[in-house]
């Protein structure tokens, strides 16, 4: 009885934003409500687990039957864009915004030598392929803002300018760096602040983009 309790706590512990006793915690509501807790969640993960998968072509989630994904089969996306992020879940947070109709292009992680995730073991070869096939004239790295992220897209700066596109050259452009929505100068730390100040943009240029977005 006491194995299985533990079994569960350390595979939920496994989990990203779960530690050991948040993990405890969540076992033992588990059991103590089968019925309404953790039966369901049996189903549900086994559904995920024999219908989900990744995208052959983008790496991003889709069903079993549907690949590649809707993604890269819609006609009204723009076609000339690649959105490159890190997961397949930074897809699903992006798709939020409502403001990216481009295609994606999941890496599989980013560059990082403290876990041994070196250039070879992310997804370039077949960014590379997409490039020369669908003819992208823009890619967008949509990574992250720490180290890891910031070697990640300048390797990737670096290797997309020696890559022939299909019709003319590749720009490579990344997500702006400014202050957090809802934040204040006073709650910033001074890289963010340094950067938000190194990629300013006219207020004109914000107003219009917020008139987009209200419209």
């Amino acid at each position: 009885m006491l194995r299985s309790i533990d079994t569960l706590e350390r595979a939920l512990a496994r989990l990203p934003g779960l530690g050991r006793r948040s993990a405890g915690r969540a076992a033992l509501a588990l059991l103590r409500d089968p019925e309404r807790l953790l039966d369901p969640l049996a189903l549900a993960l086994a559904d995920a687990r024999e219908n989900v998968c990744c995208c052959s072509r983008c790496g991003a989630f889709t069903v079993r039957g549907e690949d590649p994904c809707a993604f890269c089969t819609d006609a009204t996306r723009d076609a000339s864009v690649v959105c490159v992020v890190e997961e397949p879940a930074d897809i699903l947070t992006i798709e939020e915004a409502g403001v990216f109709r481009g295609r994606y292009h999941v890496l599989g992680g980013k560059l990082s030598p403290a876990r041994r995730m070196g250039p070879e073991r992310l997804r370039l070869a077949e960014l590379k392929d997409r490039i020369a096939a669908e003819g992208f004239t823009e890619t967008l790295l949509a990574l992250s803002t720490d180290m890891e992220g910031d070697a990640t897209a300048g390797y990737l700066g670096e290797i997309l300018r020696e890559w022939p596109a299909a019709a003319a050259p590749v720009k490579v452009t990344r997500l702006a760096f400014g202050l957090p929505a809802d934040s204040g100068v006073a709650y910033s730390d001074p890289l963010t602040l340094r950067r938000a100040i190194l990629h300013r943009c006219s207020v004109r240029r914000l107003l219009l983009a917020s008139l987009r977005w209200k419209w």
